[in-house]
């Protein structure tokens, strides 16, 4: 299998799961203070979306790369 197979594989599946979930989340630790043996830390609860140009476009240029002829 060659490289563009891979990637454009790889590609369609990313622009459906896109699609599909629309965004994720992740929790990002900060610590704010420390006071002697005292830790005081803070967790931020990002999310990013991700747009439905972006998953559709993914899925295009997928569906090309696969297209694309191997060597032979």
């Amino acid at each position: 299998m060659s490289p563009f197979k891979i990637v454009g594989i790889v590609l369609i599946v990313a622009g459906i799961l896109g699609l599909v979930y629309g965004g994720f989340s992740y929790t990002r630790e900060t610590h704010e203070a420390r006071i002697g043996p005292l830790e005081l830390s803070v967790q931020d609860k990002k999310t990013v979306g991700v747009p439905v140009w972006a998953g559709v476009g993914a899925i295009v240029v997928g569906g090309l790369l696969l297209l694309v002829p191997g060597k032979r």
